[in-house]
């Protein structure tokens, strides 16, 4: 496909947009742009970006199964913006932290196993398409949000595979907007963790000196 095609085809993909969606897009941009800076206002526009895609997803397109994740998503914003404000020392804010190799280790073997069991239930039971990159992507972003509510600072690198994963998943299917969007998430994932490893070693040098 020509690239003139490819940007007619993400021009009316936009005009085609519901209100829902076009608010799903803009707060989740807002989300990560603000989650990147390490502000606990991210959450409230990840409830809302969540909430209304959720609400697409059931109504416009009849995906229950994604609309039930993103109302996951919404529970995780809840849990998220109270653990950034008050789930450190002394009911404090949190801080950024790391994992131990060992751990990312057993997490990336964990949500390999979980996606080959959801790729083959769906490659084998369902119509669905791109079964095992779906599982892959969406095991493993559920595991992301984990991490990233309790700042741990590799969630970016998690992310940085995952949106990855999505846009070229996205392209495979000819959804040209979502793939546009999740390569900007992909890059807004790059600078997070610069930006988070920053403080992290920021705050390390703040302990030591201390002492």
């Amino acid at each position: 496909m020509s690239d003139s095609t490819i940007w007619e085809s993400l021009l009316a993909a936009m005009k085609s947009l519901h209100w829902t969606e076009t608010g799903a897009v803009i707060f989740g941009i807002a989300y990560v742009v603000l989650a990147a800076r390490e502000k606990v206002a991210c959450w409230f526009w990840g409830i809302i970006s969540c909430g209304l895609w959720a609400y697409a997803s059931f109504e416009l397109y009849k995906l229950w199964v994604d609309a039930a994740l993103q109302l996951f998503y919404v529970g995780m914003g809840f849990w998220g913006l109270y653990s950034w404000k008050f789930g450190g020392k002394r009911r404090q804010k949190l801080a950024i932290r790391v994992l131990p190799f060992p751990q990312h280790l057993k997490i990336f073997a964990a949500g390999i196993f979980l996606a080959l069991l959801f790729g083959y239930f769906f490659d084998n039971y369902t119509p669905a398409a791109a079964t095992y990159l779906d599982s892959f992507t969406t095991i493993f972003a559920i595991i992301a949000t984990f991490l990233v509510v309790r700042k741990i600072m590799e969630n970016w690198l998690y992310w940085i595979v995952i949106d990855a994963l999505y846009t070229y998943l996205y392209l495979s299917r000819g959804a040209y907007l979502f793939a546009l969007l999740m390569a900007t998430y992909t890059l807004i994932a790059i600078a997070g963790f610069y930006i988070w490893k920053k403080e992290f070693l920021k705050e390390q040098d703040f302990r030591f000196d201390k002492r």
